[in-house]
């Protein structure tokens, strides 16, 4: 008995430690109906770059910096479409009056923490400013998101600095899909579990477009979390309100959908509002203290603003209202997807406040199996 008992516990012990760092697509878990890019990640948009610069000091410092580049080139001077869709407004979007005015962005989108906003901007409007061609440049519009990691991170402390954010831009590449503890994901917390970074992306077939969809997320917030519809929060008993030590809701999420389907800001807008209820899927609520965004951008060039424009008008070409469902259920899935891989790929953390454990696989795995989501 004694030798049945010790087999299982190593059997749950490896289970854990084997599961613990694969993205749902590793355990054969899928979401949704629509098939991923190759990467299965929002740098599956071609020309889409990602960065992380990730900061551990000490018992106390938790946190990063992820960069989004729409493209390669002179953003500044090659502007994209781009919208900002606002869940619930608690929350320090930097830049984001401007992008609602004109539809466009015009800079990297930088994710930190809350309190390094600021420094996230200034190194943003000086590395734009640095950039050939762009001396005679004189406002420039950094969108830096953030979300709050102030329970695994010395967040008063205003630890990143101005290198910090300029290496996440610097280390950006085409082919980036690192998750959970990294970038601006070192340090977040969600649903009672160590969130982190997640990425993911959707494939339209030809007979819809053929377009791409990715999304990247900051994931920081509270709920009772659901996996492809499995009740996990209530059948592990951790959820928020659940007893005095889950009482916490609040946080933030950080949305970013790229595509590239020719999209305007209107439309854009719309994608938006539809990646947002990936939250709802994953059983977010949205708390009142909790900043949830999302931005959503388009990198095609028949919708490239350039910052010079030739002629009185311009013409562009767009998908119709009437094609643009196809997009909207790719953006729920794909959002729904980064979030859980967030999830999936996050660490156990020590930090500044104490310990947020990582998803224990060992005990999601069997609830998954419960209810159909996992199959033997």
């Amino acid at each position: 008995m004694k030798r049945a008992f010790l087999l299982l516990f190593i059997l749950l012990f490896n289970i854990s430690e084997v599961f613990s760092q694969q993205r749902l697509r590793d355990l054969d878990i899928e979401i949704g109906v629509l098939p991923t890019g190759s990467m299965n990640a929002i740098t599956d948009v071609e020309g889409v770059k990602v960065g992380h610069s990730s900061l551990i000091k000490g018992d106390s410092v938790r946190t990063g910096v992820t960069a989004i580049l729409p493209h390669g080139g002179n953003i500044f001077q090659q502007k994209v479409p781009a919208a900002i869709y606002i869940g619930n407004g608690f929350g320090k979007l930097a830049g984001s009056s401007q992008v609602q005015e004109l539809g466009n962005l015009e800079t990297p989108i930088i994710l930190t923490n809350t309190l390094n906003v600021t420094t996230a901007m200034d190194a943003v409007i000086k590395y734009t400013l640095n950039q050939d061609g762009n001396e005679n440049v004189y406002s420039v519009n950094a969108v830096v998101g953030e979300t709050n990691d102030g329970f695994l991170n010395d967040i008063r402390g205003q630890h990143l600095t101005n290198e910090d954010m300029l290496t996440a831009i610097e280390n950006a590449t085409t082919e980036n899909t690192e998750e959970g503890n990294v970038g601006a994901g070192m340090g977040t917390v969600a649903f009672g579990f160590k969130g982190g970074v997640g990425t993911a992306s959707r494939k339209l077939p030809e007979s819809l477009g053929g377009y791409t969809l990715g999304v990247l997320v900051q994931s920081n917030f509270g709920g009772v979390l659901e996996i492809a519809g499995a009740p996990v929060g209530r059948e592990l008993q951790q959820f928020s309100f659940s007893d005095r030590l889950m009482n916490n809701a609040d946080g933030s999420c950080m949305i970013v959908v790229a595509t590239d389907a020719p999209l305007d800001s209107r439309n854009l807008e719309r994608l938006a509002k539809r990646a947002f209820l990936g939250i709802a899927k994953t059983g977010g609520i949205v708390s009142n203290g909790s900043g949830d965004y999302v931005i959503a951008f388009s990198t095609s060039e028949k919708v490239r603003v350039p910052y010079r424009v030739e002629g009185d008008t311009q013409s562009l070409e767009v998908v119709p209202n009437d094609l643009m469902s196809p997009l909207f259920m790719a953006a729920i899935e794909a959002t729904e997807e980064a979030i859980l891989n967030s999830l999936f790929m996050a660490e156990t953390t020590k930090g500044h406040h104490g310990t947020i454990e990582a998803l224990p696989m060992e005990k999601v795995l069997p609830v998954l199996r419960e209810y159909g989501v996992l199959r033997d």
